[in-house]
């Protein structure tokens, strides 16, 4: 007989990819960013919104790379990293037409509840890319979504600011600036940073989002719920203040991986479950929880 452990323990069997891709394109940004979009039709296929693929950086590098999905659409992924170590300054030499290996996509994604239809989408630096997903996912989803995304950082943005059109009750209509693809999508977009860029707001994402929050009322309160990606410390406060208005949250946690498929249980974090406290592989396991059941 399965045991319910075993069960889950299998419930990733056949959803993850190992598949030779083939880069499409390697743009770069300021700030040691790049984005790569690579051919890898099964990964797109299955990709959701919070999950990641696992990436060889280099033939003689074995560890891979954790890196979230940004973009997935007909055959091709998007996914934007920064330089930080051998492994990424490895990758960035990549140029069209090069293979890469991956397997993916890996994790728990995140998910929208129709009770709740204005989702709040909260991404910083890194933690940007998934909420490009989910906010891709929402905008082809036909339904009545009433979304709003704040995304920060402390470097300088990787795609050029735009003035939005879309506006947006309760931020100022000073803090206009956007990036230019959720903009195309319909989707509104505010920016936070502290270095004073252009058009974006001039603190952390988590003072925006309290200000938006605050001249919702009751009845707006109740249809809002909270997704984000960032730094710890960042979704530390984004929990708090979801917290603070009750509102439903959902956090995709970062972590060091060395297997990513569950195997190593090197990416443990405290989770509280009906059962009490347990310990979550945030590959598998995650890396979206419920912000409330994180032991912070």
């Amino acid at each position: 007989m399965i045991t319910e452990a075993q069960k889950h323990a299998q419930r990733n069997r056949g959803t993850i990819f190992v598949e030779q891709g083939e880069v499409l394109g390697h743009e770069i940004w300021p700030g040691d960013q790049y984005i790569l979009r690579i051919r890898a039709p099964k990964c797109a296929a299955a990709a959701r919104p919070g999950a990641f693929i696992h990436i060889s950086c280099d033939e003689e590098l074995p560890m891979r790379r954790p890196l979230s999905i940004m973009r997935a659409t007909d055959d091709w992924i998007e996914v934007l990293y920064k330089i930080v170590g051998e492994g990424l300054h490895l990758l960035a030499r990549k140029r069209c037409g090069d293979a890469v290996s991956l397997l993916g996509p890996i994790g728990q994604p995140f998910e929208l509840h129709e009770d709740r239809p204005r989702p709040l989408l909260i991404g910083g630096g890194v933690g940007i890319p998934p909420m490009v997903c989910l906010a891709d996912a929402i905008r082809n989803d036909g339904k009545a979504w009433n979304s709003l995304a704040i995304l920060g950082s402390e470097i300088p943005f990787p795609f050029e600011l735009e003035r939005s059109s879309l506006r947006v009750d309760g931020i100022d209509d000073a803090v206009r600036s956007t990036m230019p693809l959720l903009e195309h999508w319909g989707i509104p977009a505010r920016l936070t940073s502290l270095q004073g860029y252009e058009g974006c707001h001039k603190g952390y994402v988590t003072d925006l989002a309290d200000r938006w929050l605050q001249g919702l009322g009751d009845d707006g309160l109740a249809q809002v719920e909270i997704f984000a990606c960032g730094p710890t410390p960042m979704l530390k406060a984004v929990a708090s203040l979801a917290a603070r208005y009750d509102l439903p949250c959902q956090v995709s946690l970062e972590e060091f991986m060395a297997c990513a498929v569950g195997g190593c249980a090197g990416c443990t974090v405290r989770i509280d479950t009906p059962e009490g406290p347990a310990m979550k592989r945030v590959c598998v396991d995650g890396p979206v929880f419920d912000a409330a059941t994180v032991a912070w």
